[in-house]
């Protein structure tokens, strides 16, 4: 199947944001997809804000956005944005390093105040990077993702369900199973 590169550009090391994606990798394992996780917060600062495109870091994440035939892109929302962490990244790729390939945004946040930052901020810079399809994204709400004592993931009833159509909707653009759509709901 494809290639995914499931992108966190939240810079904590114990984001919802990138435990939900990683909870949604799962899923489209199942689909019988390949998929790579990837932290923008693991790449060097010094990289990213002195914008060295020639960093072995840099070179290697653009590798990661090369070889993937599809990436979801997600990130927790500040100030009615995506966060900075994942600007310094995409103003570091080659102009048109999303050609050719479908896109799943995702964001999280505090309040719904912030919906409309995947449209209104990212889903812009993404579509000047020249992606193929830019599917429909979903905002989660920070209340309506928990993590247990154990590390256990739990995500909200209606969130979990809209999640899981907007990754479904993303795996079958790619060619994902859709045998699977009814069986790991």
């Amino acid at each position: 199947m494809a290639t995914i590169l499931s992108v966190s550009g939240s810079p904590s090391a114990t984001s919802r944001t990138a435990r939900l994606l990683r909870h949604l990798d799962d899923r489209l394992r199942a689909h019988g997809h390949d998929v790579i996780p990837f932290d923008v917060r693991t790449l060097p600062p010094e990289a990213l804000l002195h914008a060295d495109f020639r960093h072995t870091a840099i070179v290697e994440a653009t590798a990661l956005f090369e070889r993937a035939d599809g990436i979801v892109i997600g990130t927790p929302v500040y100030k009615a944005a995506y966060s900075g962490l994942l600007k310094s990244l995409l103003d570091l790729l080659p102009q048109y390093a999303l050609a050719g390939k479908t896109v799943l945004p995702l964001a999280t946040g505090g309040t719904t105040a912030h919906v409309l930052a995947i449209d209104y901020a990212l889903r812009p810079v993404l579509n000047s990077m020249g992606p193929a399809h830019i599917t429909p994204g979903w905002f989660t709400l920070d209340k309506d993702i928990t993590v247990g004592d154990d590390g256990t993931l739990t995500v909200s009833p209606g969130a979990a369900e809209a999640l899981a159509q907007v990754t479904d909707q993303f795996s079958l653009a790619l060619g994902g199973r859709p045998t699977l759509l009814a069986a790991t709901g």
